[in-house]
């Protein structure tokens, strides 16, 4: 065993957050031989419990639980910060021929190799990300997450029409990458897999269905798409699904709604879309950097809260802006003012912090396994330095509450106040 001693945040199961200011997180083997932590509170009160176990002391830093991305494609690193009039537009002009680029073994490993750093600079332990329809972009960003003894859980994406050919799938074909890429890295060390159409649109029903019938058969697999970005999106489905009530209902009409299923953006949804979320055990990815850049819309946190269905937050890179999770944090505040009606709600920072850690570990399905400290979560957390700026160290020795120092955190972070970053311990 080993153990820290500094400021400690981690939460309570109702997503409250406890802070220690001088605090003690002692971490250690379990019985299945996994790093976890053993024990964590106040060092006054923890300390004599421990005799002989090494003891770091990091005085003037808070240790945080690692961030967990609900929400991100790995093969678009290098399509942010690329302008466009709108999604649709986007995906044809960037995104798509960018993806086509990862049928190359080498360029893939590459770009899993910056794309996993990038990730840790920021302080995200845990990411649901997206590949390509390329079952070579799956294996690489496995395979490089494997070595770094990562939790992460990605999936080849599913998409057999209205996308062009070098990132179209044959559908028989698809699905049986799909079943043979759950076989090789689902459950392998801390990696999971995740069945991915990109988004209704883009998959026939034979590709729908066949999903489906996977989602079934391999019950403790993840499932991951879009549903409501965009207003132009949600009447192209509506089109190519007539027969269905809603875009959300689409998925459930083929076994796609379900515990493990992670949807992104649900922007435009009405009552009975949420009250399904909520039936079904399906989660939101809100990913407040995108909408706000593609302006697609905002996720209504006062529907969602009434709903109560779970829900965290994704960056969405490449249509996200930044891999930071104090920029997501940031966006998803002024998403929660605007609403969309004038019933916006205003986030607290122990809320949005929750929503990047535990909430979106619970929205996976993985509460008490990571985004969080508590005794028996896995030993995934950073060392942040709440003074590394001049500005920030001014700031947050102001701060009089949690909340204002959480705050400090969320409105002036970047990646220089992530310091370091503990996987498995």
């Amino acid at each position: 065993m080993k153990a820290f001693r500094s400021a400690i945040l981690r939460f309570a199961d109702d997503g409250s957050a406890l802070y220690e200011e001088d605090g003690l997180l002692v971490i250690g083997p379990d019985a299945h031989g996994r790093q976890v932590v053993r024990a964590v509170g106040p060092y006054r009160e923890l300390a004599a419990n421990y005799p002989g176990v090494a003891v770091e002391h990091l005085p003037g830093r808070i240790i945080a639980p690692g961030f967990v991305d609900l929400h991100i494609h790995f093969p678009q690193t290098d399509v942010i910060g690329s302008p466009s009039e709108g999604l649709l537009p986007w995906l044809e002009d960037y995104t798509f021929p960018h993806e086509s680029r990862f049928v190359d073994a080498a360029h893939a490993e590459e770009a899993a190799t910056f794309f996993l750093d990038e990730l840790l600079r920021h302080g995200v332990t845990t990411a649901l990300a997206f590949g390509t329809s390329h079952p070579s972009s799956v294996d690489a960003l496995m395979g490089e997450a494997q070595r770094r003894g990562l939790r992460l859980v990605a999936g080849k994406v599913l998409q057999d029409r209205h996308c062009p050919d070098g990132v179209r799938d044959q559908t028989e074909q698809s699905l049986i990458d799909t079943e043979a890429l759950i076989g090789r890295w689902h459950g392998q060390g801390r990696l999971g897999y995740a069945i991915t159409p990109r988004f209704a649109p883009s998959c026939t029903d034979a590709q729908l269905r066949g999903a489906g019938e996977l989602a079934a058969k391999y019950p403790d697999v993840w499932i991951q798409s879009h549903v409501a970005e965009n207003l132009e999106e949600v009447e192209w489905a509506r089109k190519l699904f007539p027969s269905a009530r809603s875009y959300l209902a689409v998925y459930e009409g083929f076994g796609l709604m379900r515990a493990r299923a992670v949807y992104a953006h649900c922007i435009h949804l009405d009552e009975e879309d949420r009250a399904l979320m909520h039936a079904t055990g399906a989660a939101a990815a809100v990913c407040p950097t995108s909408n706000l850049f593609l302006g697609s819309g905002f996720f209504d946190y006062a529907a969602a809260r009434r709903a109560g269905f779970h829900y965290g937050l994704g960056s969405d890179v490449g249509g996200g802006t930044s891999f930071s999770p104090f920029h997501t944090m940031l966006a998803a505040y002024y998403v929660g003012r605007e609403g969309r009606t004038k019933a916006g709600v205003s986030l607290s920072p122990q809320n949005l912090w929750w929503q990047h850690t535990a909430g979106a570990a619970q929205a996976m399905g993985l509460q008490g396994v990571i985004g969080n400290l508590q005794p028996g979560c896995e030993a995934d957390f950073v060392v942040l330095d709440p003074a590394v700026t001049p500005l920030l160290a001014r700031k947050t020795k102001q701060a009089a509450s949690l909340d204002e120092l959480l705050f400090s955190l969320i409105v002036l972070g970047d990646d220089r106040v992530i310091e370091r970053v503990h996987i498995a311990g």
